[in-house]
């Protein structure tokens, strides 16, 4: 939901209600925001890929937000948003990229907990039409009150998203491109079919079956939670049908009939798996699987927690440990090399350049993108590779 206000001066943010002047939206974007429901288009340029991997994922509050920007862009007023923080950063990212010039932007931060009762990270967002500038950044305040004390400013610097200038100024050093490929853990959408517990001596599933397979394709798995909190014991396992994408999965039936069975068993569940990932390929595909996942040692961070800990992942009963779809990893062939990263990817240096990147509101904290921003070679002996 959104709370759209337009204004020909703002006086004061404590007490915006008593100065809308108007309301004017046109008949086309009522409409919509009645029926909830605009017409959709690739509005943003995504490619493909990144539709299928959420990263085009729509936000109706986004739209309507930057659409009002483009019907009022050319005029002398306020416009003010009560919104998602998310939102209204994407909403300004949008027209900075295009080196639109929109006007000056602030957020004033609400605790929408206590006012509104909903868990989210919300703001004011305030854009200053007759303010043009070329600056692509916002200040971001407190509260609604506190105009003086400036929390932070994010912005846009040389094309990339940059969550606090001021940090991000002392460590652009750190900035470039990483000599590693970072990759993203199993993407099986079947937890409870895929993913087995081992409880006293004896595997058991989702639904609290026990399951009696062979090893052959069973893993050892950590999962965002246990990279997240630094647990490096893996307490679960995970049925690993291919080696690589391309692989055909009716070798099962061969090397393994019993983990055959029980996939068929599951049939239902696994054949209608939503994504179209999953389209068109052999049958008990899994996603985000190759060679790397194999290596006996990886570096691994959990993309949903906000202490951006490096976790040393080992190999479980001489197997390779797999993670999840949530978790973020660079792969080894030994332990040294390993031991060595992980120490310098939880530097102070490397935290607070990291830090400096990172929007923590967002649903991901950490993405794949801000990871293969870290310059290795600035970061360590790069001789050590």
């Amino acid at each position: 939901m959104v709370l759209v206000i337009f204004c020909s001066q703002l006086t004061n943010i404590g007490k915006i209600a008593p100065s809308i002047l108007a309301l004017n939206l046109s008949k086309n974007i009522f409409n919509i925001l009645l029926r909830n429901l605009p017409p959709k288009s690739n509005f943003q340029g995504n490619n493909g890929l990144a539709a299928k991997t959420g990263k085009a994922n729509f936000d109706i509050a986004e739209w309507i937000i930057i659409h009002l920007l483009e019907s009022v862009i050319n005029s002398q007023c306020y416009l003010t948003v009560l919104c998602k923080t998310s939102t209204a950063r994407k909403s300004l990212f949008h027209f900075w990229k295009q080196n639109l010039n929109i006007g000056r932007a602030q957020l004033y931060l609400i605790d929408a907990k206590k006012h509104f009762q909903a868990t989210v990270d919300a703001c004011l967002l305030v854009v200053d039409l007759s303010a043009k500038s070329c600056k692509q950044s916002a200040i971001v305040y407190s509260s609604l009150s506190d105009r003086k004390n400036i929390l932070y400013e994010f912005g846009l610097r040389e094309g990339e998203a940059i969550a606090n200038l001021t940090n991000y100024a002392k460590y652009k050093y750190l900035d470039g491109y990483s000599c590693y490929k970072w990759r993203s853990g199993i993407k099986h959408d079947a937890a409870k079919v895929m993913e087995l517990s081992l409880k006293e001596g004896k595997l058991s599933n989702g639904f609290g079956e026990t399951v009696e397979i062979e090893e052959t394709y069973l893993y050892p798995l950590l999962k965002s939670s246990d990279i997240g909190n630094g647990r490096s014991i893996a307490k679960k396992y995970v049925i690993i049908t291919q080696k690589s994408l391309q692989d055909n999965t009716k070798e099962i039936k061969i090397h393994a009939p019993k983990t055959w069975d029980y996939l068929s068993n599951y049939s239902t569940i696994l054949d209608n798996r939503k994504s179209s990932i999953y389209k068109n390929k052999p049958r008990f595909s899994i996603f985000g699987i190759g060679q790397y996942s194999f290596s006996q040692w990886k570096v691994a961070i959990s993309s949903l927690y906000k202490n951006l800990n490096f976790s040393l992942v080992h190999p479980s009963d001489r197997k390779p440990t797999m993670l999840d779809d949530t978790c973020y990893f660079i792969s080894f062939d030994s332990r040294s090399p390993a031991e060595y990263w992980v120490n310098c990817l939880n530097s102070e240096e490397c935290q607070e350049f990291l830090k400096s990147l990172i929007f923590f509101d967002a649903k991901r904290v950490v993405n794949v993108d801000i990871l293969m921003r870290i310059n290795l070679k600035k970061l360590g002996d790069y001789d050590i590779l």
